[in-house]
Parts: C-alpha cells; structure tokens; sequence
C-alpha cells in the first residue's frame, strides 16, 4: 500500500516536499516513482529512484528543479518540487516498479492514492 501526501497550494517559484510511505510489502527492494495527471491531460512520469538510491530519472520538464530521495529504510520516497510553475498543477501519484531500476518506460504496477497540488501564478 503506498500512501502520498504533502500537495497543497503554493504560489509560483515555491516550494513542496510530497512524501509517501510503503506498507504491507516488501517495497525496500524496488524502484519507486512520482507521476503526475493534470486536468484534462493523461499521466505522465515525473521522477524515479531505484532501490539502492543510486539511479534516478526525471521528465525534462522537472529535471533541475524536482528532487526524488528515498528514506534510509527505502520504504518511503519524497519529491522535493522547487520553482513551480502553474504548468506543474496536478494531482502527483507515488507508485512501485516491478523491478529494483526503473525509469519512465518501465512497469510500475502498484499505485497509491495521489495528492493535489495547485500553484497559483
């Protein structure tokens, strides 16, 4: 079970953290990753950090301003969002690859209930 949370409304060129926490399964030992579904829009891939922390990947549209960590127990991951934009607003959805690296064409096969964010310009 993966539970996202951290959204909220923020003005232009600030900041979020979201956060979301693995249960009820051995999470530790795969990929986690970030997506995000706008208004009207299909979802799309944000973020990805493999199991050890060492491999991440970022849509180019984030890639220098989003930062995806994991906990030192790798069951939870974050996604620091810095400079917003009004472009960014979406609700953000955590999810778990079916493997140990994953990036944005691989499989992620459990998602966890997403977490709004709204930036105002």
């Amino acid at each position: 079970q993966l539970q996202a949370s951290g959204g909220g409304l923020v003005q232009a060129g600030g900041s979020l953290r979201l956060s979301c926490a693995a249960s009820g399964r051995t999470f530790g030992n795969y990929a986690l990753g970030w997506f995000r579904q706008a208004p009207g829009k299909e979802r799309e891939f944000v973020a990805a950090i493999s199991w050890s922390g060492v491999s991440r990947y970022y849509a180019d549209s984030v890639k220098g301003r989003f930062t995806i960590s994991r906990g030192n127990a790798k069951t939870t991951v974050y996604l620091r969002l810095n400079s917003l934009k009004p472009e960014d607003t979406a609700v953000y959805y955590c999810a778990k690859a079916t493997t140990a690296v994953a990036g944005p064409t691989d499989d992620f096969g459990s998602w966890g209930q997403g977490t709004l964010v709204t930036v105002s310009s």
